[in-house]
């Protein structure tokens, strides 16, 4: 095949070659964010955690696809982001922060890595102690968790996505948690990060999305955020802000030589996906970045907090709609965690979570013998009953 064949036609999970790809990039991510747990320290600095997880990404998928003659794309696909407690998300900061971890924070850590284009996101919820997590801690992250599996189940061909928002309200409630708005699961295609098909978090006046039925041979971030607080984040800090975009279809003569400078480095350096300004001149960034942004030719992913006190728990993961199957490539087992409340209770959240995730096929064969790329999602039924029991096992 032509490179301008292959331009024109897209590729998706029909092509053998892509399905490898994004099981590899999985791999690589699921492995960083081993890697970064295991970093999660008392007094770690949380620059230096998000630069490893950064760095493991850069060489692992460095050393794939060497002798191959077209070049190929690869990388991180989102910056490692440690967002501790209150914060919600997007938490990478500038190398002259200090900010360190303390026994007992709550970590979010969320990452992204491709290869040629096609991306593979997690997110994962880790609290900084020895035991059982108890509490409010372990009610937020069960809800996210349960929210997750029952989402993972129903991001199904032939349903829709405002079945999966109004679900994971539904569980986040019975924890009495709220699922925190304005975060959205896009669909994945290859060198696109926030495709067009999307899952609202939280149904409101202020954000529409179009109704949406999922399909075969899509892929998917589902993205799962939870709040003890109302689920309203706020931006306290523009300054905070650090992980931006460039948006392509958008053009604007900057006026700035600082601005240009940056935008120069940009869109050599990051054309299409998220990128940190620590990967900047930092000097330079901060003046430049301001122009950038206010003119949109950057996307800025926000630092946004819920209020001192509340606990936000996120878990993401990438799911491929294969024909035989929803197959989540991306996970890591959670902490043992004993929440003050359960499903047990509610019989629709069983019921969802009581549904496959493979495709029973007709005429009842035998069943084969599970493949390297069946653990994850074994892991993952492992997890749902996890859920139904209100308790998530360490491996």
């Amino acid at each position: 095949m032509s490179d301008e064949e292959r331009e024109e036609k897209e590729l998706d999970l029909t092509t053998p070659e892509v399905v490898t790809k994004y099981k590899s990039v999985a791999e690589i991510v699921n492995r960083a964010l081993q890697l970064v747990i295991s970093e999660c320290k008392p007094k770690a600095k949380i620059v230096d955690i998000c630069e490893k997880g950064d760095a493991f990404i850069r060489e692992q998928t460095g050393n794939m696809y060497k002798n191959v003659k077209r070049k190929i794309e690869r990388g991180v696909a989102f910056p490692t982001c440690v967002s501790v407690n209150n914060t919600v998300c997007h938490f990478s900061p500038l190398a002259s922060d200090e900010a360190v971890l303390e026994e007992g924070d709550m970590i979010k850590i969320d990452m992204g890595c491709h290869i040629d284009g096609f991306i593979a996101v997690v997110a994962h919820t880790h609290v900084l102690q020895e035991g059982p997590v108890t509490g409010r801690a372990a009610d937020v992250i069960a809800a996210t968790n349960t929210a997750a599996e029952v989402a993972l189940r129903l991001v199904r061909p032939g349903r829709k996505n405002k079945e999966v928002t109004d679900a994971i309200q539904k569980v986040a409630a019975v924890y009495d948690c709220k699922i925190v708005e304005g975060v959205l699961s896009h669909q994945l295609k290859q060198f696109v990060i926030d495709g067009n098909k999307v899952v609202l978090s939280v149904s409101s006046p202020e954000t529409r999305v179009d109704d949406a039925e999922f399909e075969e041979n899509e892929v998917y971030a589902v993205d799962i955020v939870t709040s003890t607080g109302d689920g309203k984040p706020k931006l306290l800090d523009e300054r905070q802000t650090t992980i931006y975009k460039r948006a392509v279809d958008r053009n604007y003569h900057l006026k700035m030589k600082a601005s240009r400078f940056i935008f120069s480095e940009i869109s050599q350096k990051f054309p299409i996906m998220p990128f940190t300004a620590r990967a900047l001149e930092e000097k330079r960034a901060r003046l430049g970045l301001v122009e950038c942004v206010n003119h949109d030719l950057l996307q800025p992913y926000p630092v946004l907090h819920e209020k001192p006190g509340d606990l936000v728990a996120h878990i993401k993961f990438t799911v491929l709609l294969m024909p035989n199957g929803s197959d989540r490539i991306t996970s890591h087992p959670l902490q043992e965690l004993q929440p003050t409340k359960s499903i047990d209770n509610d019989p629709e959240i069983k019921a969802w979570l009581a549904l496959g995730i493979k495709t029973k096929k007709k005429g009842g064969g035998k069943k084969k013998k599970g493949k390297r790329g069946d653990k994850v999602e074994d892991s993952a039924e492992a997890e749902a009953m996890d859920a139904e029991n209100g308790v998530a096992t360490q491996e």
